[in-house]
């Protein structure tokens, strides 16, 4: 039986994903990282070595240029090849895009070159103890004291946390003349004051998140990205490119299993018939194409728009919710249907499934994607100055 072709356009990227997946053997290094939970060095490198890092970064900053639908179509290509792991560290330096869109040239030379390259790896550091999607609430604090900021605060379900050689890091800033707000620093982490700690998860071992404490660590005013009291409006551009491509992530690892479920139900027989003849088996499945090949078309529109330039906020938070919606029921059902072996290690739909429980999540709750969707569908109105009734 041959493979169901994905909703994904066929596109040059692709089929250079496809090569380098074969060369490498993406898919059995992948589920060898599960194993041993260790951050992927030789992964990360081959990919910088391929320029397949920051594919939607604008070329002049180190990255590909391609538009950010294309970089979409190899980020799906990569996930179904490899996983969450190829994808998301192919993902990295759109992560940090800040970087390159806020960071001074010597530090775009000093650190995003070598991120491009697969040499360094810069992380992000948002959430805290008390401030997980609300961004607003943040405690962490950079006191300016001549020349340079004092850092002090916590930061939990840090990704690469004791991997990342350095993190763009969000606190509050206050200080006379100066905007007070979020700001946003690149932190080298070897400085004197920081401790970083990792925290065993359910899935994505290789990310080795956990939590980076920050005790009145001395940072160069020239380390902070953009001006300050500005992090905010920066994370949230950020945030919105990164929900709009995650999306692809989630679809191209979900293809996998239900691609090779078809094929399994097709030809394992329960009760003298084969299990596609089940409509309890064949129905959930066609059902999972039909949304799988949906989620795929709205993640288009939104990429489209905002490679057009459109203001894609609300739409990018209901294509990252909806794809992670469809992409975990998918890998469920092949769980599911390939019965016990579907539970155990021995095939990759379990680790998809835990890898994929992240997207409900991380870069924003499922409810939070469903609030920012609400709001920009429906703007609050003003509130009513006391006395207007």
């Amino acid at each position: 039986m041959s493979p169901i072709p994905p909703p994904v356009p066929s596109d040059p990227i692709r089929e250079e994903v496809d090569r380098f997946a074969d060369a490498h053997r993406l898919g059995e290094r992948y589920r060898a990282y599960d194993r041993s939970p260790a951050f992927p060095v030789e992964e990360f490198q081959r990919l910088g070595e391929a320029r397949l890092l920051g594919l939607s970064v604008p070329a002049s900053f180190g990255g590909r240029g391609l538009s950010a639908l294309r970089s979409a179509r190899g980020l799906f290509q990569l996930a179904y090849r490899g996983g969450t792991m190829a994808a998301k560290l192919s993902l990295q330096p759109e992560f940090s895009s800040v970087l390159a869109r806020a960071g001074s040239p010597d530090l775009r030379a000093g650190y995003l070159d070598p991120l491009f390259r697969g040499r360094m790896l810069v992380g992000n550091q948002v959430t805290e103890p008390h401030a997980g999607s609300d961004a607003a609430a943040l405690r962490a604090r950079a006191v300016y004291r001549t020349g340079a900021y004092r850092i002090s605060g916590t930061k939990t379900q840090v990704a690469f946390a004791e991997d990342a050689q350095a993190a763009i890091v969000y606190a509050r800033t206050e200080r006379p003349g100066g905007r007070s707000g979020i700001s946003a620093f690149l932190i080298p982490q070897d400085l004197a004051g920081i401790r970083r700690e990792r925290v065993p998860d359910y899935g994505e071992r290789w990310m080795g998140r956990g939590t980076v404490v920050y005790d009145d660590v001395e940072l160069p005013e020239a380390y902070r990205l953009g001006e300050e009291g500005q992090g905010f409006e920066l994370l949230r551009q950020e945030l919105t490119h990164e929900r709009a491509l995650l999306g692809a992530i989630y679809l191209g690892v979900a293809w996998a299993s239900f691609e090779e479920t078809v094929a399994f139900v097709a030809q394992r027989e329960a009760f003298g018939r084969p299990l596609a003849a089940q409509q309890a088996i064949s129905f959930p499945l066609v059902e999972d194409e039909a949304r799988l090949t949906a989620a795929w078309g709205l993640l288009e529109r939104v990429l489209t728009r905002l490679d057009a330039g459109e203001p894609v906020d609300g739409e990018a938070a209901m294509s990252k919710w909806y794809c992670g919606h469809v992409a975990l029921e998918a890998v469920d059902h092949a769980m599911q249907f390939h019965g016990g072996q579907g539970y155990a290690e021995e095939l990759p739909h379990a680790q998809r499934y835990r890898d994929l429980r992240s997207a409900r999540v991380a870069h924003g709750t499922d409810e939070v994607m469903h609030l920012v969707a609400t709001r920009k569908r429906w703007p609050r109105p003003p509130r009513s100055s006391p006395g207007n009734g």
